[in-house]
């Protein structure tokens, strides 16, 4: 993957600290924390880690754990995480103000280690990557970039954007008052069709992801050899079916939240062909 040259000035680094908050061991906060991301985006543990390689690259701007500068240079995780957040930005602004006709308000990354607060409740590592649309930021652990690798066997730096990118798609969703008009659907759903709104709300923040894919590889031709692959890779890795049978040893596809192994793949390939967010419409057909 080729990384431009801009950097995101949106990313708060927590790391080191555990953003002002004293926590005391899991408990309730970790059941809030999970119970919010369930109503608002689907099953917590999207996906998101360490990176095994060094990086190079120029310095991230950060905020420190209290919101002012970081202190000291930046590694090369967060110069990644930085280079790729800036290119969803560029690639957002163009799309809403060609497809949408507004401005594209960008989003927060908080990275962080272990656990940290976020307007949705007490954010930890075991919940994996995630956004909250009460505070619009994206929240990642970016231990879970070593999970994706080993235990989900999907290394790569672009398998490691697309989680990036998928988490954004949920604050696209966002702004454009998708995730209300979910939510609001959900609450009127009992358990299964709430796990197939859930699963639709995943499989279009794919597509966008797709989307966002397509836009950067225009703009600043993004894609080398071997970076499609693993992307898809890494969305047929945390199907919800292939996570189930490894888990349990069977599948429930009435309790899927994020969509089977073949129905990530093809939404984000549908993005990534197709380029528009009107190729992302997972809630107005039958055939997912």
């Amino acid at each position: 993957m080729r990384l431009g040259p801009e950097r995101s000035s949106n990313i708060e680094d927590r790391r080191g600290g555990f953003g002002g908050i004293p926590v005391i061991g899991g408990g309730i906060g970790a059941v809030v924390i999970a119970l919010l991301v369930m109503l608002f985006r689907g099953t917590p543990g999207d996906v998101s880690s360490q990176v095994q390689q060094p990086r190079p690259g120029a310095t991230a701007t950060a905020e420190g754990p209290n919101g002012g500068p970081a202190a000291g240079p930046q590694d090369p995780d967060v110069d990644f995480v930085s280079a790729v957040l800036a290119s969803t930005e560029t690639a957002w602004q163009d799309i809403f103000r060609t497809e949408v006709g507004r401005e594209y308000a960008d989003p927060k990354l908080v990275l962080f280690t272990d656990v940290t607060q976020s307007s949705c409740g007490i954010a930890q590592s075991a919940t994996g990557p995630f956004y909250c649309p009460l505070d619009h930021k994206v929240y990642l652990d970016l231990g879970f970039f070593r999970e994706l690798r080993d235990r989900f066997q999907a290394p790569g730096d672009f398998a490691e954007a697309y989680v990036i990118a998928h988490e954004v798609g949920h604050h696209v969703q966002y702004l454009l008052g998708i995730q209300d008009q979910v939510q609001s659907a959900r609450e009127q759903s009992g358990r299964r069709g709430s796990n197939a709104l859930s699963v639709r709300t995943e499989l279009q923040a794919d597509c966008f992801a797709g989307v966002w894919a397509n836009h950067a590889n225009q703009m600043r031709h993004i894609l080398e050899q071997g970076d499609v692959e693993e992307g898809l890779n890494a969305a047929s890795a945390i199907g919800d079916d292939r996570l189930q049978r490894e888990s349990r040893g069977y599948v429930t596809p009435d309790s899927f939240t994020h969509g089977s192994s073949a129905q990530r793949v093809r939404w984000f390939k549908q993005g990534l062909q197709g380029g528009r967010i009107a190729d992302c419409d997972t809630f107005n057909t039958p055939n997912l």
